[in-house]
């Protein structure tokens, strides 16, 4: 499986948009911190990542309905989480309406917005694109 950072802007965004997730927030310069699979033109599955020091905003995970069934969603989680150990995170924070139960099984847990951290919060994915209605859910990492 080919999982490469930076993908394109356009194309990232069309996959997000195509399966009803937030992009208005999002400019050039946010996918940095973005890994995709598939097809370096066209990908199949992404992931993004907002770091703020030790803490850092998981984002959009979405697998294509084509692609879906093949691991690109688990590869994408553990590169991700990798890529944030190298940062430095210790903490990641996401928001689902869908996918509570996969991030479980992942090491994440249900948390309350109130125990969230102050830049996290602030982010627009947190404080007004995601319905109040999205699962919080956070994982402790070891920073590398």
């Amino acid at each position: 499986m080919n999982v490469y950072r930076y993908p394109p802007a356009a194309a990232a965004k069309a996959l997000l948009a195509a399966a009803g997730l937030p992009t208005a927030d999002l400019a050039a310069e946010h996918f940095a911190h973005f890994l995709a699979a598939g097809p370096a033109q066209a990908p199949e599955a992404l992931i993004g990542l907002q770091p703020y020091g030790e803490v850092a905003l998981l984002r959009s995970l979405v697998v294509s309905p084509e692609a879906r069934g093949k691991g690109y969603g688990s590869a994408l989680v553990t590169e991700i989480e990798a890529y944030a150990q190298q940062l430095g995170v210790r903490e990641l924070y996401l928001l689902t309406n869908s996918a509570e139960t996969f991030f479980s099984h992942r090491g994440y847990s249900r948390l309350n917005r109130t125990g969230v951290p102050e830049p996290i919060r602030q982010t627009a994915e947190f404080s007004s694109l995601c319905p109040a209605s999205a699962v919080c859910m956070q994982k402790r990492i070891e920073a590398r």
